[in-house]
């Protein structure tokens, strides 16, 4: 399983029957500003003491950010961690916004 997923496989999976879960852990001002609804936020510093115990390591977790770079660091993170299934989305919201969905704002 690839570490990193485009925009492209995010909007596939997302409107598939068994869903990932779609983890946003930019700081909760940029949630407010734009995010992909369903998402769940846990900024990236809070994701070390929640994760076990609000995540499940059999899901397909796919981790979103402004660019790529924090999703990417949690993702790796979460598969050393025993999520396995854990990828980071390439280019973040900010690619979400470009590629896939305008009416979410850039910043």
């Amino acid at each position: 399983m690839d570490l990193e997923i485009t925009v492209d496989h995010l909007k596939s999976a997302l409107a598939s029957e068994h869903k990932p879960v779609l983890l946003d852990v930019r700081e909760p001002w940029e949630y407010q500003t734009a995010h992909i609804e369903g998402s769940t936020l846990i900024p990236m510093a809070e994701v070390p003491a929640r994760a076990f115990n609000e995540l499940d390591e059999e899901d397909n977790i796919l981790v979103l950010c402004h660019h790529g770079a924090r999703s990417l660091s949690v993702a790796v993170w979460l598969r050393n961690q025993g999520f396995d299934k854990a990828q980071s989305i390439a280019g973040g919201i900010d690619a979400w916004s470009r590629a896939i969905d305008p009416h979410v704002p850039r910043y």
